[in-house]
């Protein structure tokens, strides 16, 4: 089983934790991480684009002028596709994007990108997060002093309304409460700080 050091808000080492090996010393499964990615990314799209057909641009009632005569080729309509400010053909419309993973491939996943991130050094345990109020600046000063350089994902035990609304101006640190974290969410970070407790839940939850 993993061991690694338990440090405090100032980055001293306080303590050790061993890790399960479960849910972070497993050998990583590529091909899982890779469909959780996809399934992460297709969820979150919108698939809110749309386009109007010809039969939906309004206008183009009547025929645009007679079918004989004018020495131009006949037409039935102005808000045809060829015409200006007519129809889109084979343009996008509303989609639904979602895709379905089951549960035991997630978890997996998240197990893999887990273990692969403490293999690479990039997982530090702190022993708690805690402001008395709203600060961004102070806490970009603790992950600073913890030396979070990069992007972060933050992962708490528990919902904390003044760490997330101190973190929310902060492009690159991420605040997520355990279990509740994507594969993609651990892979597009730099660094992985957990609090102590929060590694317990996830032990919790995929070490099954």
């Amino acid at each position: 089983m993993p061991e690694v050091a338990v440090v405090n808000s100032e980055g001293v080492e306080v303590s050790k934790i061993t890790l399960a090996d479960a849910v972070f010393g497993i050998e990583p499964s590529m091909p899982l991480v890779y469909s959780a990615v996809v399934a992460h990314l297709s969820n979150v799209r919108a698939g809110s684009a749309a386009t109007l057909t010809r039969a939906n641009v309004r206008g183009g009632g009547r025929k645009p002028f007679r079918q004989k005569g004018t020495g131009r080729a006949r037409q039935g309509s102005i808000r045809a596709p060829h015409m200006p400010g007519g129809g889109v053909v084979w343009g996008p419309h509303p989609k639904d994007y979602n895709l379905d993973m089951p549960k035991k491939m997630r978890r997996q996943a998240i197990r893999s990108a887990l273990s692969s991130k403490l293999a690479d050094g990039q997982v530090k345990i702190v022993d708690e997060i805690k402001l008395e109020a709203i600060s961004t600046k102070k806490l970009v000063a603790m992950m600073e002093a913890l030396g979070m350089q990069g992007k972060t994902v933050l992962i708490l035990a528990e919902h904390s309304d003044i760490i997330y609304r101190s973190a929310r101006n902060v492009p690159w640190l991420m605040v997520r409460v355990a279990p509740g974290i994507s594969t993609y969410e651990l892979l597009n970070a730099a660094n992985v700080l957990m609090v102590k407790d929060a590694v317990a839940k996830m032990e919790e939850v995929h070490a099954k």
